[in-house]
């Protein structure tokens, strides 16, 4: 039974464009559907999480990141009593505005659109729900329901300040309340997203020794994790004994997250999730010991595996390449796709333009990126290596 604080699919906002709803699914299992079936969850097949697309199939891409980060978020709504299709939509989407190559890829364009707004993939998120992705006769975007646009735009607080300008334009025309927290279940599917990515991080920085096992098992929470499975598992095979301590490590997160949130709800006592919009802080949250505890990790995490030396050296290739991408495309907008020349002719302005080659450059894959900047610009292959994901 969904707690009085849980969004009613019974009685959603509505849609921008109105339709039928469905006779057999609720109007979250459709958002959740409908981004499932779009081009640009697609496309996070060959994006960057950490390790760049084609360094190899056991490293986690955009799509198994948020394939995770979905299974992660049903279970801390189902334990909070929240509506899990809603958090589904917002776990399964958080991510589709990434650019390639990771952050390094975002911070690249973000540099390049500076003179025209900037780039904010949260921002680039909702776009693409609401605008970009063009297949429906009736409408641009996949008309989804207030409550996953809302989730999308702010599962991570409020959106105070200067408001990207993709998520501004949005805004204008259907107030998302950017000033308020997001629902629960977009918070939940905020906290999925940390404790997927603190988790499968580490497998794939073991993967691809970046850092030993001996180091991991010195850090906050996996020291006991390591200790736990030592005491049962005494002599346990060094592939099972790693994977065993990273399974305790996970089940730690979210054991965590589920005990601190229903203890803040159960302190806000909560109605509706009007109350939890307007309670002024995450309902959400890890506890105070466990979130020091990630600092900890994560800064290890940032020295041994984001700033690795072939990570630096990646980093160097894949900006050049959108650096020479971006003023290449703005000049030579006849190598745009054809459904792409229509924006591109109507383009009032400089502003308009660039935003429009940020839209398609932001969509490629890594592989595209790469193919493009080989067929287009030439020169510097891609080394083997690995690429920043946060």
């Amino acid at each position: 039974m969904a707690a009085p604080y849980a969004t009613d699919p019974a009685n959603p906002r509505g849609r921008l464009y109105p339709e039928e709803e469905s006779a057999f699914r609720s109007p979250f299992q459709r958002d959740r559907d409908r981004i499932i079936h779009a081009s640009a969850f697609r496309r996070l097949k060959h994006k960057t999480q950490v390790f760049i697309e084609h360094e190899g199939d056991y490293f986690r891409t955009r799509l198994t990141h948020s394939i995770e980060v979905a299974q992660v978020a049903r279970t801390v709504a189902a334990a909070l009593d929240l509506n899990v299709e809603l958090t589904e939509a917002v776990a399964l989407a958080h991510d589709l505005g990434h650019t390639p190559f990771g952050h390094t890829g975002e911070e690249a364009l973000d540099a390049l659109m500076a003179p025209y707004g900037g780039f904010d993939h949260n921002a680039q998120a909702l776009h693409i729900v609401t605008n970009l992705e063009r297949h429906y006769a009736e409408w641009d975007g996949l008309n989804l329901t207030w409550e996953s646009l809302e989730g999308i735009a702010k599962h991570n607080g409020p959106v105070t300040g200067d408001i990207p300008y993709a998520l501004a334009a949005y805004d204008a025309r259907h107030d998302l309340e950017l000033h308020t927290h997001a629902s629960a279940e977009a918070q939940a599917a905020a906290l999925a997203d940390d404790i997927a990515y603190n988790n499968h991080d580490l497998h794939d920085g073991l993967r691809a020794e970046l850092f030993s096992t001996d180091e991991l098992a010195e850090l906050p929470v996996l020291q006991d994790c390591f200790a736990r499975v030592d005491a049962k598992y005494p002599g346990l095979n060094y592939y099972r004994r790693r994977h065993e301590a990273l399974r305790r490590f996970f089940g730690v997160l979210v054991e965590d997250v589920i005990n601190v949130s229903r203890q803040n709800l159960a302190d806000l006592d909560a109605g509706s999730v009007h109350d939890i919009r307007h309670a002024g802080r995450m309902m959400v949250q890890f506890s105070p010991a466990l979130w020091s505890d990630l600092k900890v990790i994560r800064a290890f995490l940032f020295t041994r595996m984001y700033r690795a030396p072939a990570v630096v050296e990646m980093r160097e290739v894949v900006t050049k390449m959108i650096n020479e991408l971006f003023p290449f495309f703005m000049e030579n907008t006849h190598e745009l796709p054809k459904q792409w020349r229509k924006d591109v002719a109507e383009a009032p302005d400089q502003t308009a333009l660039a935003r429009i080659v940020s839209d398609y450059i932001a969509g490629m894959t890594d592989r595209f990126a790469i193919q493009e900047h080989k067929r287009l610009i030439g020169g510097q292959e891609i080394p083997e290596g690995v690429i920043d994901g946060h």
